[in-house]
């Protein structure tokens, strides 16, 4: 179950990474289009899908990875059992968040779908398809950071190292 879990959080880091191509893509076609005097409908839009796309599918990756912004001040300056409970209770409030935005975002598809909303840009996609990448993100977002509070509870070590070993 650990190598699937990782390697979806892999597979969900490198489908960020290339939906990140899909931006530089999507944008260089629309500043060389438009030196050349054509228009392509709908570049801007799939620029603005593919990024969203990258930030909700890197969520995962990049928790697991340790890049999160967190502030540390306060649990380093408790003491070891301490330090423990008060992660143990952000990462339980984290899971509630996380499954609060993945329950919405996956209503947010399927009334997309239902009421067949279309994007109101020149490409009239209809805006299920980009944002299932947004519900498969904060899905994967929400099992990691499930994984993560069951692997504290117990007991297991953060798998990542803290920032101020990083510069250290």
């Amino acid at each position: 179950m650990r190598r699937f879990l990782d390697k979806l959080y892999l597979v969900s880091g490198a489908l960020a990474a290339i939906f990140t191509v899909g931006v530089l893509v999507a944008v260089t076609m629309s500043i060389v289009t438009r030196q050349l005097g054509v228009h392509i409908g709908g570049l801007n839009a799939y620029a603005g899908y593919s990024m969203a796309a990258a930030g909700f599918l890197a969520l995962a990756h990049t928790f697991k990875s340790g890049e999160h912004i967190r502030v540390t001040l306060i649990l380093s300056s408790l003491p070891a059992k301490g330090r423990m409970r008060l992660d143990l209770c952000a990462l339980v409030i984290a899971c509630i968040i996380a499954g609060n935005l993945c329950w919405f975002s996956f209503k947010l598809v399927l009334d997309s779908y239902a009421y067949n909303d279309i994007s109101t840009s020149d490409d009239a996609t209809p805006l299920w398809i980009p944002q299932i990448s947004m519900a498969v993100g904060t899905l994967i977002f929400f099992i990691a950071i499930l994984d993560e509070t069951i692997r504290r509870y117990k007991g297991i070590p953060e798998t990542i190292q803290s920032e101020e070993a990083h510069y250290e």
